[in-house]
């Protein structure tokens, strides 16, 4: 049994992109919810954390019908205004959504600098929601104190590394390892095609992998494909997306751990939508 916990809803035709800053998916790259749902059959995935790709900005109605056309087999991380209320919180908590992803690198850089981002941490922790962080190497020494100062419940998107020419002893690196010390962050040991330079299955990566599962432990890392593998000069198998945590978690207990158990206690898989 398996969990992706990190895969986007990319439908055109019934969703369209909305209009400012964030990635356009090129005509080839859709990725309906029909589509997921095969390939995740064809892989023995059982659940599934969505999150909101920047395309679509704070339109949320394709994570949000992919989670009403599949009760119980998804949750999702959205993507909201600051000003959103709390009914609205409320409402798309029942609805499956389980936490805010702040994408720093494809959307907004300055989603957390602002005056009103403050309040908005303290507002998704009184929600017991995530905030989910995509961020570049050199933000994460500042974010980290702003972070643990909120105690928000924090995913980490990819890595938590964006260049790997600097190691693992580069600054931003070692503010993630530091959240490792926090019981409410977690780390997405997800989409290493984004940052090897060496390929399938991505030994690079290892130092990084290593240090991550040393930092927070196999019970808050989780493992996410990136699915469907948006704006790579090369295509990605699915499989071999999931064939890698085994390179990085070899014993069987560790990786059943990461796959399976920590997803399904952070983000309550298994429980009524």
């Amino acid at each position: 049994m398996n969990i992706d916990c990190h895969a986007h809803i990319i439908d055109p035709v019934r969703f369209a992109f909305a209009d400012g800053p964030g990635y356009r998916p090129k005509p080839e790259e859709t990725g309906t919810v029909e589509d997921y749902e095969a390939v995740l059959a064809a892989n023995r995935v059982d659940h599934a954390l969505l999150v909101q790709p920047s395309g679509y900005g704070f339109d949320n109605s394709a994570i949000l019908d992919a989670i009403r056309r599949s009760p119980g087999r998804f949750r999702a991380i959205a993507m909201l205004d600051a000003s959103v209320n709390d009914r609205t919180l409320e409402t798309l908590a029942v609805a499956g959504i389980v936490g805010v992803r702040f994408n720093l690198v494809n959307h907004d850089r300055h989603a957390l600098n602002r005056p009103e981002s403050a309040r908005f941490l303290d507002r998704l922790k009184e929600h017991d929601w995530y905030a989910q962080i995509y961020a570049d190497d050199d933000q994460w020494p500042r974010l980290v104190p702003l972070l643990r100062a909120h105690g928000t419940k924090l995913l980490i998107d990819h890595f938590g590394v964006r260049d790997i020419a600097g190691g693992t002893g580069q600054s931003g690196f070692q503010a993630v390892l530091s959240l490792g010390r926090e019981e409410r962050s977690a780390v997405k040991l997800s989409a290493p095609f984004r940052i090897s330079h060496a390929g399938f299955p991505y030994p690079d990566l290892d130092p990084f992998a290593e240090a991550l599962i040393a930092a927070f432990g196999p019970e808050r890392c989780i493992w996410g494909s990136d699915w469907p593998f948006l704006d790579l000069p090369r295509s990605i198998r699915y499989s071999d997306a999931l064939a890698a945590s085994q390179r990085w978690l070899p014993d069987r207990a560790e990786r059943e751990q990461v796959l399976w158990r920590t997803p399904t206690r952070l983000f309550g898989f298994g429980a009524e939508t």
